[in-house]
């Protein structure tokens, strides 16, 4: 809404979901951007595991897993 782009192809990135003040918001976390819609979501290391596991439960359409080394290609 904000920059006026009306659709995100990826979200690449860490959401700092992790520990016991931020997996209470993981439900809304992943509600809010699957209703973004992007067609690929690749949560970097510090989402946190139990984020990532609902991420890839919750969107496995979308959801990708990397490690080191990952490389990713957009064209």
């Amino acid at each position: 809404r904000l920059t006026g782009v009306e659709h995100v192809y990826a979200f690449v990135g860490g959401l700092h979901l992790t520990g016991g003040l931020f997996e209470p918001i993981i439900p809304r976390t992943i509600g809010e951007l699957a209703a973004i819609g992007p067609e690929v979501v690749v949560p970097g290391h510090c989402t946190g595991w139990k984020a990532t596991h609902e991420l890839a439960r919750q969107l496995p359409q979308a959801y990708l897993q990397t490690s080191v080394g990952t490389r990713l290609r957009f064209a």
